[in-house]
């Protein structure tokens, strides 16, 4: 009698564990269908994950790739929106790998070792739903081109980039952020010519680079330009009147000397955060009155006038912090200094 109710615990058991697995199961899915994906696509999905990668029920439009030393890309479901292939060993994109990934909108392809030869033309155009693409640190020496017209983000850094062929971005009129910091770029590379097409450009990454001088042709609607690293030595006057949006500069680690910053370069209503440090600098630069943020760190700068354009540099060079120009005098301000170092 008692190995009979031992035996029915057991059943009993078992069936009770089933159900609660089947509730997980529902409890997973159940919002994933409800909201993104009809059963057949959400079955077809995780059927078709292939052996290498990770589908995870839960997010069943993300395929992870990553970290598994692959050197050719497999067989990816067809209704992946987010495809993770970075940390691999990948030389070559061919368009049989991803003739199935047509909905992508998301691409990691970092830290591959993919060439521009590797690079089967078409094969990123292909996927016209493509949002967002990364392959940084790779062996591209060229701007891939064509790419989708649907791109929002486009990041190549630390790869071998020497050349933006003509003609690459036009028709991105989504493309609102491009990273092409520790490539090979000179001054020839980045023109008017090249940069044709980013009418909605926000933030433009151009640092640790080879530029010997301003890039000229950059988007009206930049906002954000950073060109930390090169080796910059002036900036052409009224360089920003064409660059009526920008907000947020970074010029640390090049050659500028005060000799090759015009006397009101800086003097722009539209910049925030300017950043100088590193640089040949003698004097304080004249700036705006709305300027919220300025670097000048490890310059050369012995200029004596205190006037209000230098209020931030003194509170930054003696506290590390950033300031907001307020109507003061220098002996107020200096008291503040004093204050805040204690506070610190």
């Amino acid at each position: 009698m008692q190995t009979t109710h031992t035996s029915w615990r057991s059943r009993f058991g078992s069936k009770m564990a089933l159900l609660h697995s089947l509730l997980c199961i529902l409890c997973l899915v159940g919002p994933v269908l409800s909201q993104d994906m009809p059963y057949e696509e959400y079955m077809a999905q995780i059927q078709a994950c292939p052996k290498e990668c990770h589908c995870p029920p839960n997010f069943p439009r993300a395929v992870y790739c990553d970290n598994k030393g692959l050197k050719s890309i497999p067989k990816i479901p067809p209704h992946t929106w987010y495809l993770y292939l970075q940390n691999n060993l990948i030389e070559v994109l061919s368009a049989d790998a991803l003739h199935n990934a047509t909905s992508l909108r998301w691409l990691n392809l970092n830290r591959n070792k993919i060439t521009s030869e590797g690079l089967e033309e078409g094969v990123l155009n292909a996927m016209s739903h493509l949002a967002h693409l990364y392959m940084d640190d790779n062996l591209l020496s060229s701007v891939p081109s064509p790419l989708p017209a649907s791109l929002e983000h486009l990041s190549l850094s630390r790869n071998r980039i020497s050349k933006i062929p003509a003609g690459v971005f036009n028709g991105l009129d989504k493309l609102n952020l491009l990273d092409l910091q520790g490539n090979k770029l000179m001054d020839d590379a980045v023109t008017e010519v090249s940069l044709k097409g980013l009418n909605n450009l926000i933030q433009i990454n151009l640092a640790k680079n080879q530029l010997s001088s301003m890039p000229l042709g950059l988007p009206t609607t930049t906002t954000q330009l950073f060109l930390d690293g090169n080796n910059i030595e002036k900036i052409p006057a009224g360089y920003f009147k064409g660059l009526p949006k920008v907000a947020f500069l970074r010029l640390n680690h090049n050659k500028l000397g005060s000799n090759g910053v015009p006397k009101n370069v800086f003097n722009v209503s539209s910049i925030l955060d300017l950043q100088l440090s590193h640089n040949q600098l003698t004097e304080v630069p004249l700036i705006s009155s709305g300027l919220e943020h300025l670097h000048l760190d490890h310059n050369n700068i012995k200029s004596k006038s205190y006037s209000q354009s230098t209020y931030c540099f003194f509170l930054i060079a003696m506290t590390h912090l950033s300031c907001r120009f307020m109507s003061v005098s220098f002996m107020h301000l200096l008291n503040r200094i004093v204050y805040q170092r204690r506070i610190l």
